[in-house]
This record gives structure tokens, sequence and C-alpha cells, in this order.
């Protein structure tokens, strides 16, 4: 098991460190008086999203993560050590998510991107911090304040500019190993790709991420087949390129199956602009491809690309149609960060 895109973890805080009582005791000095020191602070707990990793495997391997407790207090006003933090790292796109797995924390998507999910605990006073004059020699000290624990998922959606779908054997992987230099599994058997692949496309002087998900079948969204648990790595692409299978009987049936299966997952995806393009176009006859074709335009409202990643036909064709989304959506990006004409200048 190579990648990992869901992981349940227990995290917590260190504890503060407990003050000291403690009193000043030297030759010719008469009134020493307290000299306690405080407690340190417990650990952290802190997130990081690094730029080197795009899987959650080392969290399937170690489920709990607790801080170090801070170092108790000590006499001559010394304040004790602060507790090591515990850092979590995790990979571009990865949600952070309460317990009950639907109430976002926080979404790390910048890799540097730096969280406090826990602070310590408070390190507790020592006698020194009591003395009043009243009261010049107490002997209270104060316990260190209790870390914050609580359970966490992590879940990974990979941040792609494309994204492809389709049935299974619909020609995916073999398109992604034929524009980038990812090397996926291929094979004529369906269920091949059991996991994610990314591959970084270069054309026309624009690089971006193109995303190759396990095949979707019928019922996908009640967890037929491998279900639609990976299209959560398709949410945040530009753009979907769906590859129907022109060796299909039906080429009509094949689109409508993945259409209704992305309506029923939702977030977005039945609304994302979409490349339609029929796979394998070298081993159909002219005739009977010319004919899918037309079936498939007149479902889909438009004419669907021919494409054969084997040979390369078609294959530019298609990378320009998702460049110029991939280059729309990030235009409108840069858009939206730039101040509007109405807003004026702010200090």
């Amino acid at each position: 098991m190579q990648f990992l895109d869901s992981a349940k973890v227990f995290v917590r805080s260190g504890d503060g460190g407990n003050g000291c009582v403690s009193f000043r005791r030297e030759k010719y000095v008469e009134f020493g008086g307290p000299n306690g020191g405080d407690g340190g602070r417990g650990g952290d707990v802190i997130i990081e999203c690094v730029a080197n990793l795009n899987t959650l495997l080392d969290f399937r391997y170690q489920q709990h993560f607790k801080a170090k407790k801070g170092g108790n207090g000590m006499g001559s006003n010394r304040t004790g050590a602060k507790g090591a933090d515990v850092v979590l790292k995790v990979p571009p796109g990865t949600q952070i998510l309460d317990e009950d797995g639907d109430t976002l924390i926080a979404d790390m998507t910048e890799p540097g991107t730096r969280l406090v999910l826990l602070h310590g605990g408070n390190g507790g006073f020592g006698n020194a911090h009591f003395k009043t004059s009243t009261n010049q020699a107490p002997r209270r000290a104060n316990p260190g304040q209790a870390g914050e624990e609580m359970y966490i998922w992590l879940r990974l959606k990979l941040i792609g500019d494309a994204g492809i779908v389709g049935l299974p054997n619909a020609g995916k992987s073999t398109f992604l190993s034929t524009v980038s230099r990812a090397k996926p599994k291929v094979a004529d058997y369906p269920f091949t790709t059991l996991h994610p692949n990314l591959g970084v496309v270069r054309f026309g002087g624009l690089d971006f991420v193109l995303a190759d998900i396990p095949g979707l079948i019928e019922g996908a969204h009640e967890g037929a087949g491998i279900g639609d648990r990976f299209l959560g790595h398709v949410e945040r692409t530009a753009v979907l390129l769906h590859l129907v299978d022109a060796t299909e009987e039906n080429p009509v049936e094949a689109y409508e199956i993945v259409r209704t299966e992305l309506e029923s997952y939702g977030a977005g995806l039945d609304g994302k602009p979409e490349v339609l393009a029929l796979s394998k176009i070298d081993a159909v006859d002219a005739g009977d491809l010319k004919e899918k074709s037309r079936a498939l335009e007149a479902v889909a409202g438009v004419k669907p690309l021919l494409v054969s990643a084997a040979t390369g036909k078609g294959v530019p064709e298609v990378l320009a149609a998702l460049a110029r989304e991939v280059e729309a959506m990030r235009a409108a990006d840069v858009q939206e960060l730039l101040p509007r004409a109405d807003e004026g200048w702010r200090p």
C-alpha cells in the first residue's frame, strides 16, 4: 500500500510544568525569601504542509502524537524548559477535519503553511510569584495546566489542474503516461488503477498537473466497484477530461453512467468544464467511429475529440483544450487577487 488519502489520528498537547516551592538559603543571607521558579509551557501540536509529500502513508504506522510536558520550575528563580512541540507533516491538499469527519478545521494547500492546532498548557507559578508585603514566605505553588487532546481526520485531496474521469479501461492511465513522465500501471483488465496518479504536462509553454483516478462504474456513489472516494482528488481541478472508450458497444451509455456518478457525488463536479473525447480510436474502423461520435454528440451537446494515446493521434488537440481551461482558471484566480477599481487605494 503506497497511497493513503484518509487517516484518523489522536493528538495531544503537552501539560505545563509545575511551579516550585523553594527558599534562598545561603550563608550570611539572613532573610533569603522565596525563589521558586515557574513551570515551563507544554509543547504545541503543529500541522505543517510540506511540498515533497503526496500521500498520508506515514499515518498508517503512527496514529498517536503527543507533545512533551513542560519542565518543572526550580529554585534560584529558574523557569522550567518549554516542552518540545510535535509536528505532523502533511502533503499539499490535506484537509484537517474534526472527529465527526464533517467539520472543516483547516485546508492545507500551500507548502510551508503551519497551523498550531492545539496549544500546550501553561506552566504553574512558583512560590516567588505569590510573595507580597504581607506574605513574604509563601509555601504554595501552582500545578501546570493540562494540555488539550482530540481526534482528527486527515483527508487528502490532491491538487491538480485537470482530472481524467471515465469507466474502467477507458484509457486514462495510458493517456497520462503518454503526455507526462508518470508511470501508472497499465493493463487490459478493469480497475488496474487502484489509487490516483499525478503527472506534470508541458504544452505550449504551459505546465499543468494532470490527475488520473480509478475508473467509475454504475452505482459508484453507493460503493460499487472502488466507489467514488477518489473523486475528491479532482474537486480542485479546473477542467475534467472525460474519456469514453470507442470500442464500447454503447458509448452513450458509458458517458451517461459517469455523468450520473459525478452528479450524485456533488461538490460541483458536474458543473466543471469538461473536455469530452473518444479514446482508443485506433481500434475502431472509420465508419463505426463516425457513427459513435455522432451519437455521443447528440447526447452531450458537444462534438467529442478523437484521440489515441497508443498512436498519439489527437493528443495535441486534447491537451490544447485542457490548457485553455487551465489558463482561464489561473487568470481568474489572479483577477480575484487584484483590487477592484472602485475600491481605491488602501494603506
